[in-house]
């Protein structure tokens, strides 16, 4: 769609250009969702793509992603052989049910940034201990964990000129195992549940829950958990089930503590 009330598209080379953050402003990745709607209080794009960072970056920390890296680029990673969680970034990646256009623009920050329920990078990120590396148009930064970043449905804690630089995928995090469980009405459709396990070495066991719920939620226990004190846990934690054309709450509800109890059966099979 054409953006008719733009009327300039700036092309940054460095961090220093960002700055001059002004009302009617908004950053430009993949423009997947930007373009696909009218946006009549824009009057400027400032395009990310000209910065020219690293898609990826592979290191003993863990794996970096640039806010700018594409669905496809992150598909396409050959990651270490001891890095057992991997299979959950194909997993995430095929959340989206988008064609192979899609894939090859939209972006994994944008994705975030848009801050919706069914988020699938933010379901991968949240799961793997994501963190955020934020700047300020002031030249300063901050880190957020993904799990904190979104507020609620296209709510996040960006501040007016705020730009997420990347996200980093904690090694400990990488190296777990997981589980993963989805479920959309529709088969090309959006996800009504979207339900991540880990299983750490030490033993400890991460719930993370996304699609159901406005916001990511995740839950952590020193061990597997009895599928009692994990029920009772989720529902202490969600205070409101998502209710949309995508599934009504009771339904998300009913998946999400399914899956949570299938997970717990999966991982503690694969611990015996």
């Amino acid at each position: 769609m054409d953006l008719n009330t733009i009327k300039q598209v700036t092309r940054p080379k460095a961090r220093n250009e960002l700055a001059g953050w002004r009302d009617g402003d908004a950053f430009l990745a993949g423009g997947t969702w930007l373009f696909s709607e009218p946006q009549p209080k824009l009057t400027r794009l400032v395009d990310l793509s000209t910065l020219g960072w690293t898609p990826l970056s592979v290191s003993a920390e863990g794996l970096e992603i640039a806010a700018t890296c594409t669905v496809a680029q992150l598909d396409a990673l050959t990651p270490p052989v001891e890095w057992t969680a991997a299979p959950l970034i194909g997993q995430c990646c095929r959340a989206f049910l988008a064609s192979f256009k899609i894939w090859n623009a939209a972006t994994v920050g944008g994705n975030i940034c848009m801050s919706l329920p069914a988020g699938p990078m933010i379901s991968l990120t949240a799961a793997l201990d994501g963190e955020a590396l934020l700047w300020a148009p002031d030249g300063s930064e901050r880190r957020v964990a993904i799990v904190d970043f979104v507020e609620a449905p296209l709510r996040n804690v960006l501040k007016p000129g705020e730009v997420m630089r990347s996200i980093l995928l904690p090694v400990s995090a990488l190296t777990a195992r997981t589980a993963f469980r989805q479920v959309s009405l529709a088969n090309h459709g959006r996800s009504g549940a979207l339900v991540i396990g880990t299983l750490k070495s030490n033993g400890a066991f991460t719930l993370t829950i996304t699609a159901s719920t406005p916001r990511p939620v995740k839950l952590e226990f020193d061990a597997l958990p009895s599928v009692e004190t994990l029920h009772a846990r989720i529902e202490a934690a969600v205070d409101a089930w998502y209710d949309d054309i995508h599934g009504l709450p009771a339904w998300r509800r009913h998946m999400t503590l399914h899956f949570a109890q299938e997970i717990v059966a999966e991982l503690g099979e694969g611990a015996r």
